[in-house]
């Protein structure tokens, strides 16, 4: 039997994940988490197949779960699940240790089939994003500028670049407006960019953005 934990700060998001799982032969969803802190919890007192993580969670986010899940149980799979497109988090999420990642647009029988092949140690990728990896790979090594963010600066720059406000950025993210306003400052900063409008037009012609 597969034991999955599956992460998601939504309730109906998980109930819907665990009936997914849980009505596939062989497979079985032994506990939900709706935060990184209460994964981080679970997994240093019980063993999983693999997990089933969220991007955007409370407390501690799920890209830094992801990384702290490295140290605690290293052997075991994470399948990212989101809603963030393939373009903006898969690469980054792969590079911090991920062992797939699925978007939540994608087919119940997709879902299962990630699980299947990351549980025998392979990697889910669709082939879309195996083109865009290879494209990259392909390229001159050096490093872009948004490479430079954090997970959570890079998070943001997405968010502002599609046109969200600082307040509705908060409010997806769980931070406060002036947290958001200090991480639009370092973005600006680190990227030697003045203003929204420059940073946008990086990231539609970098096509971080759908």
């Amino acid at each position: 039997m597969t034991k999955v934990l599956v992460a998601d700060d939504h309730a109906i998001v998980r109930a819907g994940i665990s009936k997914i799982i849980n009505d596939h032969p062989g497979m079985e969803v032994l506990d939900e988490a709706s935060s990184g802190a209460e994964v981080l919890q679970l997994v240093g007192e019980k063993s999983y197949d693999i997990i089933i993580l969220d991007i955007n969670m409370p407390n501690i986010s799920g890209l830094d779960a992801l990384k702290q899940l490295q140290s605690i149980q290293p052997d075991t799979p994470v399948l990212i699940l989101s809603m963030y497109p393939e373009s903006q988090y898969a690469t980054r999420t792969l590079k911090a240790g991920a062992s797939g990642y699925l978007t939540k647009e994608a087919a119940p029988e997709n879902l299962i089939e990630a699980i299947q092949k990351v549980k025998n140690g392979g990697r889910f990728i669709t082939p879309e994003l195996a083109e865009q990896l290879a494209f990259t790979f392909g390229k001159e090594s050096r490093e872009n500028p948004h490479e430079v963010l954090s997970d959570r600066e890079y998070q943001v720059m997405c968010a502002i670049a599609s046109g969200k406000s600082a307040s509705e950025i908060a409010r997806d993210l769980h931070l406060s407006v002036k947290t958001v306003s200090t991480y639009r400052t370092r973005i600006l900063e680190k990227m030697e960019f003045e203003n929204n409008a420059q940073l946008t037009h990086y990231v539609i012609k970098n096509n971080l953005l759908l």
